[in-house]
């Protein structure tokens, strides 16, 4: 599908089909925790900057390099700028209220989301929690990763995974059954997402064209929780026109 080839990491994949041009960018932003793209048509995209520094200055993209972390968060919010508006979203609530997690034998969390977390730990229901830069009593350790990924049926998966390559390791690492649901405001919402192994819905945000309050909170270092309020979650689901 759309020359999709498997084991093409998203980015890749997706900058093959809708083309990176600076000319359509307006400004970029960037904090401690985010950057964010502002497109010359208002739309807004962001992607978690994860400790990476990224040059706001749009001309150094005009050559990007897919090596490069600084740049692939910066190209990721901009696929988030261009393709999170292009589907009429129906839904939004939190994955917890759209997701039964209870129908699952072993959930597994790579990236930590604390709120999602306690939701969880309220429903009683058990979950693995996996996160290679965070330390949390809550963490399971690393080596012991692989085996869980395997017998997993559920997956809540960081949409960061995409800019920092760890994206195609994880979903290789599960089995055929399992159910993967992508989560995070850096999450790119568009169908071609769906030809990756197991994801099953996609979990992300839109936000108000020419919203410049965004822009100014990621500046200032804002997180999540400061822009995620003034925004719109939004579900796409697999089998969705």
């Amino acid at each position: 599908m759309n020359n999709y080839k498997k084991n093409t990491e998203p980015l890749e994949f997706l900058l093959s089909k809708y083309k990176f041009d600076i000319e359509k960018i307006e400004t970029i932003s960037s904090g401690l925790k985010y950057s964010a793209v502002l497109l010359k048509n208002g739309n807004i995209g962001v992607c978690a900057n994860l400790g990476c520094k990224v040059n706001t200055d749009k001309n150094i993209y005009l050559k990007y390099d897919l090596k490069n972390f600084s740049h692939r968060i910066v190209l990721n919010a901009y696929l988030n700028s261009l393709l999170n508006y292009s589907n009429d979203f129906q839904n939004s609530a939190d994955i917890f209220d759209v997701v039964d997690f209870r129908k699952y034998k072993q959930i597994v969390m790579l990236g930590f989301f604390k709120p999602i977390l306690k939701k969880f730990d309220h429903a009683g229901i058990p979950i693995k929690i996996f996160d290679l830069s965070k330390k949390d009593i809550a963490l399971t350790p690393l080596s012991e990763q692989k085996p869980i990924l395997k017998s997993a049926d559920a997956i809540i998966l960081t949409s960061t995974s995409i800019f920092n390559l760890s994206f195609i390791n994880s979903i290789d690492s599960t089995n055929n059954n399992c159910e993967i649901f992508l989560l995070g405001p850096s999450s790119i919402m568009t169908k071609e997402m769906f030809n990756y192994k197991n994801i099953k819905m996609i979990f992300g945000s839109t936000f108000e064209k020419f919203d410049h309050r965004i822009l100014k909170i990621i500046n200032n270092d804002g997180g999540t929780k400061d822009f995620l309020k003034l925004g719109k979650k939004c579900i796409l689901k697999k089998n969705e026109k």
